[in-house]
């Protein structure tokens, strides 16, 4: 396994494990720490918190980019990776911090350093060849939990089935999201049969986002506020930490 892949799958594993100990640890009985928010969905990460609401792709550190200046072949299909500080060297340009940038910001930046090494009008294109930075994390009772890249439209039914779907064993009715936005973190309980048969909607996915099928210790979250046993109306979102 590519050793970049490796240690973001650790790292996501490590957020799995602590936000189980949390859930373990949390005094389900009246915690202030812990309150319900209205609605039916999740609120939606902004560009700081890495997942843009327009969902476009942004560059992180590890990709692999495919870079080419029309017109000039000695730059042409150029294959680079963004480093752990989210540069990367491009000729004639040399360095620049494209995490957090899509590619097409990245390709306006290019063809800016373009113009002062006197190239006149640059078209630059920039495309994703591999993304290890975007990434969700699929953990409990599914065939194969790990992380899984975010590029484009994700929904929580899709997520789970790019860990190739639930076991025999999986419970349907506990499928809880975890999210952080603007520093505050989130926590959702889903009916995934519920999703399935279109009692509501099939809630979006995004970059960061952990997602536990079948797991008790983040069911615990949600013991006090649950009063029947299905969720037909919507999810149960609660607000773990201001």
């Amino acid at each position: 396994m590519n050793s970049n892949v490796f240690r973001f799958r650790h790292i996501a594993l490590a957020t799995v494990f602590l936000l189980g100990a949390c859930a373990h640890a949390v005094r389900v009985g009246g915690d202030p720490s812990i309150t319900p928010v209205e609605g039916n969905a999740l609120p939606v990460p902004t560009r700081q918190d890495g997942s843009p609401q327009e969902r476009p792709y942004l560059l992180g550190p590890f990709d692999k980019l495919e870079i080419s200046v029309f017109g000039v072949p000695e730059l042409a299909k150029i294959d680079v990776q963004v480093d752990a500080s989210g540069r990367v060297s491009f000729p004639l340009v040399g360095m620049v911090a494209v995490s957090g940038q899509t590619p097409h910001e990245v390709e306006l930046a290019l063809a800016d350093g373009l113009k002062k090494a006197y190239i006149r009008n640059p078209q630059v294109t920039v495309n994703v060849l591999e993304t290890l930075s975007q990434y969700v994390t699929v953990d409990g009772v599914v065939n194969k939990p790990g992380l899984y890249p975010v590029i484009g439209h994700m929904t929580l039914l899709r997520a789970i089935a790019t860990a190739s779907g639930t076991t025999e064993f999986s419970r349907l009715d506990d499928v809880v999201i975890f999210r952080t936005v603007a520093g505050k973190q989130y926590a959702a309980l889903y009916n995934l049969k519920d999703v399935r048969h279109g009692a509501y909607p099939d809630p979006e996915i995004f970059a960061n986002d952990v997602v536990v099928v079948g797991d008790n210790h983040a069911r615990r979250l949600f013991k006090d506020y649950l009063t029947t046993g299905s969720l037909l109306a919507g999810p149960l979102i609660l607000l773990l930490r201001k």
